[in-house]
């Protein structure tokens, strides 16, 4: 099977500027996600989506294909994700490239653990799914607000923490990561669809870069993920 993995880094971040090229725990954050996509087995065809051109060097720089610029028009600040990955898509099919799989990571949320890529690899290919979905597990303690609050769970028979299992915890997705069958993208444009299996990550993994302090947040996590993937 041939994985095409797209890292989307466009170059006009309002948030946090020029956050794909920021230094974060001593490499660009775009750098992390690319490095983790080219150790990922077996081996993937990692390209990164840009229209910029120093977001393209640092690309380059930690071994990434840059094999097109993206049109203006998919780079806009309201820009969905979907016809980015699909424009990739059709670049890989006219270079006689074309993918199977579609593996999405998003570079704002680099925080991944040793071995998780080719985890999501490996259960996507075992489960057979059609896409698969990156999530962290999460207390069901949630509200939906309104005249009349409901509750995600329920509140006459209060679970305990350390009783929580797979069945009863919510799930978050993380944004991190989606690993989907091209046919999804080319008859739903989505990056979810068919049959959906949910791809565990740890919660340490769920951080999604809008702000300065989620650069901090990921900074230190990062860290601590490469201290534990040198002591394994």
């Amino acid at each position: 099977m041939r994985i095409l993995c797209v890292v989307p880094a466009r170059g006009g971040s309002k948030g946090v500027p020029r956050k794909n090229v920021r230094e974060v725990a001593g490499r660009p954050l775009l750098a992390w996600t690319v490095e983790q996509a080219l150790a990922a087995r077996p081996a993937m065809d990692v390209v990164v989506s840009t229209d910029d051109d120093e977001i393209a060097e640092v690309a380059r720089a930690a071994g990434a294909l840059v094999p097109f610029r993206r049109p203006a028009g998919l780079a806009r600040d309201d820009t969905p994700t979907e016809p980015v990955v699909r424009h990739a898509i059709e670049a890989a099919r006219a270079a006689d490239a074309a993918p199977d799989a579609v593996m999405l990571l998003q570079a704002t949320s680099p925080v991944r653990l040793p071995g998780t890529v080719s985890r999501a690899v490996a259960q996507f290919t075992a489960t057979g799914v059609d896409s698969l979905v990156g999530v962290v597990p999460q207390a069901p303690f949630i509200w939906t607000d309104g005249p009349e609050p409901s509750a995600a769970y329920d509140v006459t028979a209060r679970p305990r923490r350390q009783d929580l299992t797979p069945a009863t915890l919510r799930y978050r997705e993380t944004g991190s990561l989606y690993l989907t069958r091209t046919w999804v993208y080319d008859e739903l444009d989505n990056r979810i669809g068919g049959r959906v299996g949910l791809f565990v990550m740890d919660e340490s993994e769920g951080v999604d870069i809008d702000t300065v302090l989620d650069l901090a947040v990921a900074e230190q996590r990062l860290l601590a993920a490469t201290v534990t993937g040198a002591s394994t």
